[in-house]
């Protein structure tokens, strides 16, 4: 296998300051086919790619995931190096991404950017965001991994054509990680640089909004894949509000007033609560049952192929 069948995709939106240093190192790196996938810049990022001699293709539609679930469907390669267009990632960490891949040990690789970040990459808000999703990751999906938003990714061709992706702004990363796990593909993360932006490139994320949305991405698809996670913090938020309800209802009993809409009530959000772990608890064993039926095949499917 040459290089040649590595794809090198990179997305980008108003790039133009950095997207062809960008370009220029990854082909230093020994990497040639290169495909810029742009969300309608309004500045020269088109230009200078194609300069550069990157394949560029303008995305049909808005937003980061639509540009990469457009460019997985165009890719043809046997493997998908993607990386950002800002600069922020070292052309020369590829080997590592896309080591595990090529070697067979990995069908998705992660670069994991909160081993080695320059001063000013993130800021503290920023820190604090990753954390607090990767910690909400592991606990939905029971796969505990450090950096599940970065931007430089390396997979193979089973992986980008098994993804279903629906997300079409910046939940995409968090999109691509559960589906690698709702489809038992095999996960590694590495180690790798991350750079502070180009003092010319202002970031398109909106770490409150776009934290908000990934954070209900991550739970709204744990549905489907961890019901006991999902289910369980709706109980538990009916109960917590038939408690509060309840203490405020035992507090006027002492004094001599008797709540009996609101003891009523409060019967209603505890038994409520309860009923929703209860249907957690069932979904769960419907969802595992679903799942391993979804392995026997899969081996069954493999195993004809071979």
């Amino acid at each position: 296998m040459t290089n040649d069948n590595v794809c090198i995709l990179l997305p980008t939106l108003n790039e133009e300051a950095t997207v062809g240093q960008v370009i220029r190192d990854f082909r230093s790196e020994g990497f040639d086919n290169i495909m810029v996938i742009d969300g309608n810049s309004k500045d020269r990022t088109r230009e200078i790619a194609e300069a550069e001699g990157a394949r560029v293709v303008v995305q049909t539609g808005k937003g980061k995931g639509q540009a990469i679930k457009q460019a997985f469907d165009l890719i043809e390669e046997d493997y998908v190096v993607m990386a950002d267009g800002d600069g922020t990632n070292l052309a020369k960490d590829v080997h590592a991404v896309l080591g595990p891949v090529l070697e067979g040990k990995a069908d998705h690789v992660m670069g994991n950017r909160l081993v080695d970040y320059e001063k000013g990459a993130f800021t503290r808000l920023n820190l604090i965001g990753n954390k607090l999703i990767n910690k909400m990751f592991g606990m939905a999906y029971g796969v505990w991994l450090d950096d599940i938003l970065t931007g430089y990714r390396a997979f193979n061709r089973k992986a980008i054509k098994s993804f279903e992706l629906k997300k079409m702004g910046f939940e995409v990363e968090s999109e691509i990680t559960i589906e690698s796990v709702k489809k038992d593909l095999r996960i590694e993360e590495v180690p790798t640089t991350y750079l502070a932006r180009h003092s010319e490139g202002a970031t398109k994320l909106n770490p409150l909004k776009d934290g908000w949305r990934i954070g209900s991405t991550i739970y709204k698809m744990a549905r489907l894949h961890n019901p006991m996670f999902y289910f369980g913090i709706i109980g538990g938020a009916f109960i917590l509000a038939g408690l509060f309800t309840g203490t405020y209802v035992v507090v006027e009993w002492f004094h001599g007033v008797t709540r009996i809409p609101m003891t009523i009530l409060t019967a209603l959000l505890i038994i409520a609560g309860f009923q929703m772990f209860v249907f957690g608890m069932l979904s769960d064993l419907v969802v595992a049952l679903h799942r391993e039926n979804m392995r026997i095949l899969r081996k069954i499917d493999e195993s004809k192929k071979e």
